[in-house]
């Protein structure tokens, strides 16, 4: 089974001689030949460089791609170097491809939870595992047109494929070729961390990065790491028909989340059939002649589970072998990746970073927006800062858990006092109609005022809702403007209307509502 491929061999990878033999993607079927034609060619010849670049962008993942197209289409002659895959861990490895086994995943949940509606379905559903991530390949290969080297050939920009290297302040080789440049952007990523736990690399274990490779469902799946690419795989494998344990070694699943709404996403979990076992701490792993086992300590005791296929999502660690970074000046640390200003740039003035190298918010939108920061900041006099964007995230469980701003903790480490307000969703109509009363949203105020600085909501459709906060927060509106929004009937965005509204009765005092009921009274 393809679950023994070693996470390791993604590192040989990465462009070296050595693996130049070595498929970039596996299975090398028709959709994944599609993909490899768009994102890394075969017969793809380097252009010729030119006498100077006003800017070379090294990684050709989300950062890499927005800060080269942004700047080529602003008159920039720029250089984009990959030595992979175009696209980077969005289109390859991550959400892309996690989307479309989610989706097929909720299409499995749907056929069981069809009764409670009325609805009934003859005989045991079936789920065809290899129909399913032949699908995934299909729909990457397509979206991967947008990241295709083609594509930012016609942009303007000169593609290179190959490993890049520093060899001096304001040159970078690739190939045998020198690329000058007046500014750069690197934007190489990370990778998944390998854990040093003692048997895992001889048994075999799955990342984010050979996840996708499968065509086999595991019976027997154990999930190391409860944060949000865990989570949802957990529960989508579950959903295909595989066993899975989920091992966490925090005391509650997404850590980084609210702890009110990340225990209804383990409820959700649960009830799915994942065997979630907290506070845990892998031990080892053994071989056995059916598989392997994965020895763990909880609740001070020892136990083991047997799998046929480990997934490693705990960890990433940057990008950056190979770079030669001394030479450029560029400083950097194993933990946090390249150092960074609050513009993005590093300790070279000339060189900038972003997306997952340079920075604590792993998402490809954080990465986006990075990357319009370094168009701004290294072609134009502009000063724009990275702690100024408003940055929401989402974990694509069922329910989906989105979150933007701080969390109450957060808030008063920087000396906010705030205010909760909270709205379960069996009060919004539509989230009844929908059997979905289980969501939860909550919106932190400062204090005596109706300024947003955090949100939280978990909900089948949180990924949706959350942009309605972040743009209040983004556009500086209130609670106050959130409830005089008018928002359709019914839909489960009305929650954020419902707490406006309740933000809005504490307005209104004991002494004012007894003045206002005297006049009212008056007038009758």
């Amino acid at each position: 089974m393809t679950g023994t491929t070693n996470a390791m061999r993604r590192d040989e990878l990465a462009g070296g001689e050595a693996a130049a033999s070595e498929p970039l993607v596996r299975p090398l079927d028709e959709h994944n030949r599609r993909l490899l034609e768009r994102v890394h060619p075969p017969g793809w010849v380097n252009p010729d460089p030119a006498d100077r670049y006003n800017l070379v962008v090294i990684g050709g993942g989300t950062a890499g791609l927005v800060t080269a197209a942004g700047a080529a289409g602003l008159g920039a002659r720029v250089a984009l170097v990959e030595r992979h895959l175009l696209g980077g861990d969005c289109l390859n490895v991550g959400c892309v491809p996690s989307k479309a086994i989610i989706r097929a995943a909720r299409a499995r949940a749907a056929v069981d939870e069809a009764p409670r509606y009325g609805v009934e379905v003859p005989g045991e559903p079936r789920v065809d595992f290899a129909a399913v991530m032949a699908r995934m390949r299909r729909l990457r290969a397509s979206i991967g047109e947008h990241d295709s080297a083609q594509r930012f050939a016609s942009l303007g920009v000169d593609v290179f494929l190959g490993d890049a290297r520093f060899v001096g302040r304001d040159a970078v080789e690739v190939a045998g070729r020198r690329l000058r440049f007046r500014k750069a952007c690197i934007a190489t990523g990370r990778r998944a961390a390998e854990l040093p736990i003692p048997g895992l690399a001889e048994a075999g274990y799955l990342t984010n990065e050979t996840l996708f490779e499968l065509t086999e469902l595991p019976p027997r799946l154990v999930v190391i790491g409860g944060g949000p690419i865990g989570c949802e795989m957990a529960q989508a494998f579950r959903r295909f028909g595989s066993r899975v344990t989920l091992l966490e070694a925090a005391p509650r699943i997404l850590v980084r989340d609210d702890p009110d709404a990340a225990e209804r996403v383990r409820r959700s979990l649960e009830a799915d059939g994942v065997e979630i076992v907290l506070s845990s701490a892998v031990k080892r792993v053994e071989k056995t002649p059916g598989g392997r086992t994965v020895v763990f300590e909880a609740n001070g005791a020892e136990r083991g589970v047997e799998a046929d296929a480990i997934l490693v999502s705990v960890g990433r660690k940057p990008n950056v072998e190979g770079l030669d970074l001394d030479r450029a000046g560029v400083a950097w640390d194993p933990r946090k990746g390249i150092l960074v200003s609050d513009r993005l740039r590093t300790t070279n003035p000339n060189i900038f970073a972003a997306g997952d190298i340079a920075s604590a918010f792993q998402f490809t939108h954080a990465a986006d927006a990075m990357a319009r920061i370094v168009i701004q900041n290294a072609l134009f006099p502009f000063k724009a800062k990275a702690s100024a964007l408003t940055m929401p995230w989402c974990t694509y469980t069922d329910p989906e858990l989105a979150h933007v701003g701080l969390l109450p903790e957060q808030a008063e480490e920087r000396g906010i006092a705030v205010d909760t307000f909270e709205m379960p969703f069996r009060e919004v109509d539509r989230a009844v109609l929908e059997g979905d009363e289980e969501g939860l949203a909550k919106v932190h105020v400062e204090r005596g005022t109706d300024r947003i600085v955090g949100a939280t909501v978990v909900a089948r459709h949180a990924g949706e809702m959350i942009g309605e906060m972040a743009l209040a927060m983004t556009a500086g509106c209130g609670l106050k403007t959130v409830a005089r929004t008018i928002h359709p009937y019914p839909t489960q965005a009305e929650v954020w209307r419902k707490i406006g509204d309740a933000y809005n009765r504490t307005r209104l005092r004991p002494f004012m509502k007894r003045v206002l009921g005297r006049y009212l009274a008056w007038r009758r």
